[in-house]
């Protein structure tokens, strides 16, 4: 009678365990140094987070035993941005709207993802990751590295088995290699 319960824990605990590695993943160094350059800001390191959860999220919905998981995913995401801005100092008040903010980020940032990786030309995913990540001040050679990067990540996932998805072992370091991270362990 309560194995829904249950089921509903594992997926929980396996969404927190799937987002550590997300984090970890988007606080690689090599991103925010070199060839992508990415702000190491606040807004910096929430657009690396919003794209790794994106990478991962397109990969484990393609599996029809992880869709719960992937809506847990993404409730995991919610609840971190609450965390953060909690501990920046933001208003109870004001922290719903904010966290509003962050998730329709999110989905704008998904949608726009979604559509440059399924655009034949590789422009349509360089300007999106250029507007959001890079920005408009930084070099256009930006946008393209991490559309390289994104691209090659896609690739990468889809041809792993989803252990290795879920695990992080498959997503490539930002030098391209593959090297898995070890989860960063959240509240």
């Amino acid at each position: 009678m309560l194995n829904w319960l249950t089921r509903r824990g594992a997926n929980v605990r396996k969404a927190d365990e799937i987002y550590g590695t997300v984090v970890a993943q988007a606080r690689r160094p090599g991103f925010y140094v070199d060839a992508y350059g990415v702000p190491d800001t606040l807004n910096g390191r929430y657009e690396l987070v919003v794209l790794h959860l994106f990478l991962m999220l397109e990969r484990i919905q393609a599996e029809p035993a992880m869709h719960e998981i992937s809506r847990s995913l993404v409730d995991r995401f919610c609840v971190d941005m609450d965390d953060c801005m909690r501990e920046m100092g933001v208003g109870d008040l004001t922290v719903p709207k904010k966290v509003k903010r962050a998730a329709a980020g999110f989905y704008e940032r998904a949608r726009a993802y979604r559509a440059g990786l399924a655009d034949p030309s590789p422009d349509c995913l360089d300007e999106a990751l250029q507007t959001f990540i890079a920005g408009p001040v930084s070099p256009e050679h930006l946008g393209r590295n991490l559309g390289q990067f994104v691209r090659s990540a896609t690739r990468a996932l889809a041809a792993a088995d989803i252990e290795s998805v879920v695990s992080g072992a498959a997503m490539p370091a930002p030098d391209g290699r593959a090297v898995p991270v070890e989860p960063t362990t959240l509240k």
